[in-house]
């Protein structure tokens, strides 16, 4: 598979895989794997689908904690895009929150991943359920980046103060992506950095994809 060069990195074609559920098959593996984590109605699926450019690529439902399967979205033909479901839905039953952790603790102990998106919003501090999911990331030693999720609600001047504060509160370094499904800000900043995880990735492995 051809190697795509930082220089001329976009998102040029993308499309859903599969889904797949507790026990179920995943597709066969790509150079990479970013796993797109983050609470019910985040905006998991909208960042995916601006950065594609493909409004009904991933769906969206008004209905907060209705992704309950692990989503593979092939980028480029090279690499994986996978939205996980969402945590911290409030009116989840107990046996409903504990298929989650064990869909997604098997995901993400599976060996995978490459880099995790872990989306956070913007207007609020992190609640436990995010500093779980972090927990979890370090716990694993994934490497990943911050995204603070729905930034139209801010004025611009205060976009990336606001997005780093979140990840402060988080506990992790005060550093994140702001972004904006329904403005696309901060898909070139985010783009961009999915390109180095990927240039990365192949350097690290040295071979063609």
């Amino acid at each position: 598979m051809q190697v795509i060069h930082m220089e001329s990195f976009g998102i040029k074609q993308a499309e859903f895989i599969i889904s797949v559920g507790a026990g179920g098959v995943p597709p066969a593996p790509l150079a990479v794997e970013i796993a797109i984590v983050g609470r019910s109605n985040v905006g998991k699926s909208s960042l995916i689908n601006c950065l594609c450019q493909n409004k009904k690529l991933a769906r969206i439902s008004q209905h907060p904690g209705k992704t309950r399967l692990v989503n593979y979205f092939r980028i480029n033909k090279s690499f994986y895009l996978v939205d996980l479901p969402g945590y911290g839905f409030a009116k989840a039953s107990k046996s409903e929150k504990e298929g989650w952790a064990e869909l997604v603790g098997g995901y993400m102990s599976s060996g995978r991943v490459s880099h995790v998106l872990l989306l956070l919003d913007i207007r609020h501090a992190p609640t436990s359920d995010d500093r779980q999911m972090y927990n979890w990331i370090l716990f694993y030693g994934m490497p990943f980046t911050l995204v603070a999720t729905k930034a139209d609600k801010i004025a611009v001047s205060k976009r990336k103060q606001a997005a780093n504060t979140t990840a402060r509160l988080l506990g992790a370094p005060p550093a994140a992506i702001p972004f904006s499904a329904s403005s696309g800000g901060g898909s070139s900043e985010l783009i961009a950095r999915i390109g180095q995880i990927y240039t990365d990735a192949v350097s690290l492995f040295g071979q063609d994809y």
